[in-house]
């Protein structure tokens, strides 16, 4: 088996990715429905209604995300996975009901919402740490690039289908599709042998662990550093579900088929992104700053093509650099920390990388109604070049970084770090680390 996919030759990943594909196909596809119900609907167009829907599905991350990631090191993972699976479950098929019985109003869909919001800040942590569990700590990074690949697949797939499905038979079907998708995962869970797991020691109960989680990760310039440019990046620029429907729907006055198509062909950068994650034994700092500039320009680009099509075309290396991003900021901090943290140093992770999006998303959207769609692209595009460029600048002087190129020699390219950051509990480092870039 290649190094791209190594990890499925356990069979508990083989179970769990199987099941993940399916279940990120309903979800991509709950995605598209729920914005395209919202936009054209329930609203006139309104890009702040769509806003304030996203933005009530990931407020849960900015409240309760560390007291959710606690829990996923305290309790079983398999049996809160399934639980969190079912109520995901539970949530789509009721908002599907509501929408086919045609009293869908849009104070629904924003409690629904949140519902989902609070279900899914329960599930993302644990199910970030359960990765773990499946396969060895050496192949752990495999594993969080192949996630990706399962997810960017699924969005190959779900965005279309759901346009397709928005335009025969309504949004409410799609709700209802998606809701019997976590099935799969539920099922998949409990086939599992926990004889064939790497299960880590939990965290013991005792007082001030929440505190102990934010003062490991206070320790850890690197962290801190991936924290800080993900949440710039997610507030502004990883806004695509409403900068897509507005860009479609107002820009360029398609309807839900070529919508749910920008979903699909943005995955297509996004596949890729994900499975050269997955051949990446260490991925580093700097290349979450790296993939930061680099999605700062393509979105910048993407946001000044004149026609749809060249507006699609120019997605692929939007979705490329954002997911190169995203995989090597995850598996950056998963394959250095401490695994009794684990689920605490992830909550926290994803309560600045999603639940930033309540404070970004509302405020896109009105960007893009006051100024039009290509403004609340743009924005995301100067705020992630800013962050990017204040992170190399104070990483080359924390850390005292050089960068060395010798035209004749391999590597051509060098990264010096004469006081590199030192994950907590490492031996000691050379004074003068130089590593290939």
């Amino acid at each position: 088996m290649s190094a791209t996919f190594s990890s499925l030759r356990y069979p508990n990943y083989r179970l769990w990715f199987g099941a993940a594909l399916i279940a990120n196909v309903g979800t991509w596809m709950q995605r598209i429905a729920q914005d395209w119900l919202v936009l054209t609907d329930l609203t006139d167009d309104s890009g702040v209604a769509v806003g304030i829907t996203t933005a009530l599905q990931f407020l849960p991350f900015l409240l309760i995300g560390p007291w959710t990631g606690l829990l996923a090191d305290r309790l079983p993972r398999r049996q809160l996975l399934m639980a969190t699976q079912g109520a995901m479950g539970v949530l789509a098929l009721g908002l599907g009901v509501l929408v086919l019985s045609g009293a869908a109003e849009l104070w629904h869909v924003y409690a629904f919402a949140l519902g989902l919001g609070v279900a899914t800040a329960f599930d993302n942590p644990v199910r970030q740490a359960f990765v773990a569990e499946l396969v060895p700590p050496e192949r752990l990074s495999n594993a969080v690039g192949l996630n990706s690949a399962s997810f960017n697949a699924a969005r190959l797939v779900g965005p279309g289908v759901a346009g397709l499905l928005i335009a025969a038979v309504g949004s409410g079907w799609v709700f209802v599709i998606n809701g019997l998708t976590f099935a799969a995962t539920i099922a998949a869970v409990a086939l599992m042998r926990p004889a064939a797991m790497w299960v880590k020691d939990r965290a013991p109960r005792g007082k001030g662990q929440i505190l102990e989680g934010l003062r490991y990760v206070r320790g850890r310039s690197d962290i801190v550093v991936i924290m800080v440019v993900m949440a710039v990046v997610s507030t502004f620029g990883l806004n695509f579900q409403l900068t897509s429907a507005m860009m479609a729907r107002v820009e360029f006055e398609r309807g839900a088929g070529e919508f749910g198509l920008l979903g699909s062909v943005l995955a297509i950068g996004s596949l890729t992104g994900a499975l050269l994650a997955a051949r990446r034994e260490r991925p580093r700092v700097r290349l979450v700053i790296g993939a930061a500039a680099a999605f700062g320009v393509a979105t910048a680009v993407n946001a000044l093509m004149p026609t749809y099509w060249l507006y699609v075309v120019t997605t692929i290396p939007v979705g490329l650099s954002a997911l190169t991003m995203m995989t090597a900021a995850n598996s950056t901090i998963q394959t250095s920390i401490d695994p009794v943290m684990r689920g605490r140093v992830m909550a926290l992770y994803m309560m600045v990388f999603l639940g930033s999006t309540p404070i970004g998303a509302p405020v896109v959207g009105w960007i893009g109604e006051a100024f039009g769609p290509r403004w609340s692209i743009l924005v995301g595009s100067i705020t992630t070049l800013a962050v990017a460029l204040a992170a190399t600048v104070w990483a080359m002087r924390s850390w005292r970084v050089t960068v060395r190129y010798r035209l004749l020699r391999r590597p051509h390219l060098e990264v010096v770090y004469l006081d590199p950051p030192v994950p907590a509990g490492d031996e000691p480092v050379p004074a003068e680390q130089v590593r290939p870039a």
